[in-house]
């Protein structure tokens, strides 16, 4: 398995440069395998999610189906694949951010009776409370 981090998915997703983009897409269209896939820990997908938003200023639509397209790669291995499925299906809902989506699937799956936040968008996602 080999590590990937944000810029090579923001490079493959954008193919915004005329360097780096391709070597983006050779790496994960030819040279990660099912047998030697590409690890995207949580915090990548986070990174990668915020780059896209904020440097970007992809739409929460494109930005839904930018993860979805990362989670449907087979020679990608996802860190807390369902934790990002959740937080992209939060994301798509308008529910609230990624990242925060994130944080509340997170919590849940290590037992977390909730999570508290002053963060008020956070408080429409499930598992978020106020103090």
């Amino acid at each position: 398995m080999i590590g990937l981090d944000a810029k090579i998915l923001v490079r493959y997703l954008t193919q915004d440069d005329p360097i780096q983009s391709p070597r983006a897409t050779e790496i994960i269209e030819r040279r990660l395998t099912e047998e030697n896939p590409g690890f995207v820990s949580i915090v990548t997908m986070v990174e990668t999610v915020w780059v896209l938003d904020r440097a970007y200023r992809l739409t929460t639509n494109e930005i839904a189906a930018a993860v979805e397209r990362m989670l449907q790669i087979d020679v990608l291995v996802l860190e807390n694949e369902q934790a990002v499925f959740n937080a992209m299906i939060a994301l798509k809902g308008g529910q609230g951010s990624f990242a925060d989506a994130t944080i509340a699937a997170l919590g849940t799956s290590a037992g977390c009776s909730r999570t508290l936040t002053f963060d008020r968008k956070a408080l429409r996602l499930p598992g978020f409370k106020l103090p």
